[in-house]
Parts: structure tokens; C-alpha cells; sequence
């Protein structure tokens, strides 16, 4: 289950976001705050692991709220408003909702919760996330927003997943199988044990002379293939 607290000034937004809400039995509601003061007394006083946050509050701004926190828990803004998307992202912001909310946007918001807190089933996805949607990665004090589409390889680095695109590499607090399950299938191949590529990010295949395999990616990196991924990967590309 995903606790959460919405935090909103219009009572309507507030009935809405609940009724949206109802099509998800993993989230279970806290409470409801529509003040700056009030948002901060509920949310340290019930930690709840994510938090349906409005921007324009009685009192001050969403902002506010997240300043006088003890401790900041997943956020997703509702807003109707969006010139405020690169601030929100400075915080533990994992999406940035624009009302009127379209439920297909909140169904994607609510799985990314789902992969970040750890609670989802990676396979009982109803929709995967595919090339257009993106996550949101916090390393250390950076944070990304990133694209599926830009990501040339996932590695297992323990727990974690390094995630490559761009030329950066931060880490993602997933396991790789966590997050290749929840991707729609298809847009990436597991090449290996630790190493997960972009289909479309492969420039050449290299096949050596004692029948090794080595993919050549477009960020000029060659990753080598297991024996067991062969065929799925000659697969693949044999189309």
C-alpha cells in the first residue's frame, strides 16, 4: 500500500483527485490539508509516503509547505499552472500534474511512486512505461528527469541500476530487474546478467571468430553477450 495525502485549497480539486483516486486500491488515503500550516501539520504528523501537492495554498505555495517539513516525502504536483515544472523538480518531485488531471497522466505518476518506493509488482503493471515516458532519478543531491527513450543501457550495480544517457550515470534505487520489468517489452534486450540496452541504441553487432558477440552502442560503449542471451538477441535483430 502507498499512503498518501492530498493537499489542495479547492474543495472541488480535492473531490476529483479522490475519485481519480478510487481506481487504485494500492493507495491508501490519509488526509486532506488546503493550507500551508495545515498541510505541514498533517503531513509530519501522518509521514505518509506520497503527497498530491498544489502549488497556489492559502497561506503561501506548495513550496512552502515543502520547506517547513521535518522530511520530505514523494511529491506530485497538481497545479493548473506550468511555469512552476523546473522549480518543482529541485525537490523530491516525481511528476507534475496539470489540471484538469488526465487519468491516463495520474496512472503513470502513481507507477513511477510505485517503482521509487519500492511497493509495486514490476509485472502487474497494467501500462509499462514506454520510450515517451520518463523517470525521475535522485542521486545524491542531482535530480533527473530522463526520457526511456534516452536511455542507452541499464547496468545492475548491486540493489541499484546505474542508468546511462547523455553521458551521465547515476545511479537509480532499483534492482535492474525491477526496472526492466517495468518497461513495455520490446524497447530494451538484457544482454547479460548485469546489462539491459537500448533496442535502438545499437549501432553494430560484432561477432568474433570464437562466436562471441559484442553489441556496439551509440555512445560508443561495446557491451559483450552471454551465451545464454545469444539467441535472443540474433533474434531480435533478424527482423
Amino acid at each position: 500500500m502507498i499512503s498518501v495525502v492530498i493537499v489542495e485549497d479547492s474543495r472541488l480539486a480535492r473531490l476529483e483527485l479522490n475519485l481519480l483516486i478510487e481506481a487504485h486500491p494500492q493507495i491508501q488515503m490519509l488526509g486532506e490539508a488546503d493550507t500551508v500550516n495545515g498541510a505541514v501539520e498533517l503531513i509530519d504528523g501522518l509521514a505518509p509516503d506520497l503527497v498530491f501537492l498544489d502549488i497556489h495554498l492559502s497561506g503561501g505555495s506548495g513550496f512552502d509547505v515543502l520547506s517547513k517539513l521535518k522530511k520530505v516525502p514523494v511529491i506530485i504536483f497538481t497545479t493548473a499552472f506550468a511555469d512552476y515544472a523546473l522549480e518543482s523538480f529541485e525537490h523530491n518531485t516525481i511528476d507534475y500534474l496539470l489540471k484538469p488531471i488526465i487519468p491516463e497522466k495520474l496512472n503513470r505518476a502513481i507507477q513511477k511512486a510505485e517503482v521509487l518506493l519500492g511497493k509495486n509488482n514490476p509485472v502487474s503493471f497494467e501500462t509499462k512505461l514506454d520510450l515517451g515516458d520518463k523517470i525521475f532519478i535522485k542521486d545524491r543531491k542531482v535530480n533527473w528527469l530522463v526520457a526511456i527513450e534516452e536511455v542507452i543501457m541499464f547496468e545492475s550495480m548491486g540493489n541499484y541500476t546505474k542508468v546511462c544517457f547523455n553521458g551521465n550515470r547515476p545511479l537509480f534505487h532499483k534492482s535492474l530487474q525491477q526496472v526492466f520489468a517495468s518497461i513495455k517489452e520490446g524497447l530494451f534486450i538484457r544482454a547479460n546478467r548485469r546489462q539491459v540496452v537500448n533496442v535502438q541504441s545499437v549501432r553494430e553487432i560484432i561477432k568474433h571468430s570464437d562466436g562471441r558477440l559484442i553489441l556496439k552502442l551509440s555512445s560508443g560503449e561495446e557491451v559483450a553477450v552471454s551465451r545464454r542471451q545469444m539467441n535472443s538477441i540474433k533474434s531480435a535483430y533478424s527482423r
